[in-house]
């Protein structure tokens, strides 16, 4: 669990580089709502990732196992490549910076990958909800970090401050917690592997679909592109909200979401386990997303607000808490379906249906501010978890074992 935990945050730091503390960086120097959404589209990779995910899972690197060899190679890349993004000038080297972005958001995704697999070939199923609810307090954390102490450190309204290139080496020296962590780590024995770059690419689909059963293989791959779909389309605007839509500094933002946000975070992070193994991973999974929707329309009620710092805090609070909650359950579903001879390829096929919401429709989302503004943007978000929720009930099943599959 503490190697989990570490791998977690190891994962989670690359992301808001890439993303949300990137458009905080543009936002601050001038740029525009759309200028700020397109961003989402660098983080394409999340989405993209099954394409490349067969190749993780047929070969292994001579060192340190299948998946720790390759979690290694992505994480020294992830140090070096966030290093070199902080050099750059969001405005005046607009092209070289969103190449740089999307190969570091290439490196950050493979590492999910790896990750996500390392997690459903290591766990049983009595330990999946506890083992994603340490993964998420561990990735929580780390966007704390990213989302909270950089923006800190770097808010010019402040008298002391550091330069971008400062904040973003220091987030890249945090990477070597993740490498720490590889070293450390057990791997996994599975009983099977892929044993050719054709069966790596067909046959974990193939038994995907013959394993769970056409209609409830379809139910899964829908459920997962839509059960977290609202959450991700606030993300393409979240930042750009709170600093231009609800006026908070950058410190406010930072101070926020690092000590209420965290707070939620480790709430909802422990309590995750115990509620799933009490009341059942369906109504749990259900209620973790209903109260997913009724954070978005906690972020509504801000918006009609404006700069009321006790709203804020109950909506990150709240949001945080629900985040940690809803995703260590939702990883639960997918750990559970997935088989361990290609649990690669399957995970990084449901993650990235569940990360449509951002990557593919996050930049219309500047559209839908400007047509109904920031109040009427949550309240959509919102109603987008309906689908989701219908889904969940259907999907979730209490002791569903992968079965491991010979190639």
């Amino acid at each position: 669990m503490v190697v989990l935990l570490l791998l977690g945050f190891s994962s989670g730091l690359p992301l808001q580089l890439t993303g949300y503390t990137l458009k905080a960086w543009l936002g601050q120097q001038g740029g525009t709502n759309a200028q700020v959404a397109a961003i989402s589209s660098f983080g394409i990779a999340y989405t993209l990732k099954f394409l490349w995910a067969p190749l993780l899972d047929r070969y292994r690197l001579p060192w340190l196992g299948r998946r720790r060899g390759w979690c290694l190679v992505f994480q020294l890349g992830l140090i070096a490549g966030i290093a070199l993004l902080g050099t750059l000038d969001p405005i005046g080297q607009p092209e070289l910076l969103a190449i740089i972005a999307v190969g570091v958001a290439f490196l950050s995704a493979s590492q999910d990958v790896i990750i996500d697999a390392y997690k459903a070939d290591l766990l049983a199923p009595a330990e999946r909800a506890a083992g994603a609810a340490a993964y998420v307090l561990g990735y929580r954390a780390a966007l704390l970090m990213t989302g909270g102490l950089a923006l800190i450190l770097a808010d010019p309204k402040r008298s002391v401050h550091l330069s971008w290139a400062v904040v973003y080496e220091g987030m890249a020296a945090l990477m070597l917690v993740g490498v720490i962590a590889t070293l450390l780590a057990e791997e996994p024995v599975v009983a099977a592997t892929p044993r050719t770059f054709t069966s790596a690419l067909w046959r974990p689909f193939a038994d995907f679909v013959k394993r769970l059963g056409g209609r409830y293989a379809a139910l899964v791959l829908v459920f997962a592109a839509t059960y977290r779909f609202g959450d991700y389309f606030v993300q393409a605007l979240s930042i750009q909200f709170f600093t231009k839509g609800a006026h908070f500094t950058q410190t406010e933002v930072a101070v926020v979401n690092k000590l209420v946000g965290f707070a939620g975070t480790f709430v909802g992070g422990l309590a995750a386990g115990g509620l799933v193994a009490r009341f059942g991973l369906r109504r749990m999974l259900v209620a973790f997303g209903i109260l997913a929707a009724i954070t978005n329309l906690l972020y509504a009620w801000l918006a009609l607000a404006g700069h009321d710092i006790v709203v804020f805090c109950i909506a990150v609070g709240v949001d945080q808490a629900s985040t940690a909650l809803g995703t260590a359950a939702f990883l639960a579903v997918l750990m559970s379906v997935t088989s361990p001879a290609f649990s690669a390829t399957q995970f990084a096929l449901l993650t990235s249906l569940a990360s449509v919401g951002e990557r593919v429709f996050g930049p219309f989302a500047a559209n839908v501010v400007d047509s109904i503004g920031w109040a009427g943007y949550f309240v959509v978000t919102a109603a987008m978890a309906l689908p989701g929720l219908v889904l969940a009930w259907f999907v979730a099943h209490e002791n569903v074992a992968p079965v491991e599959t010979r190639s």
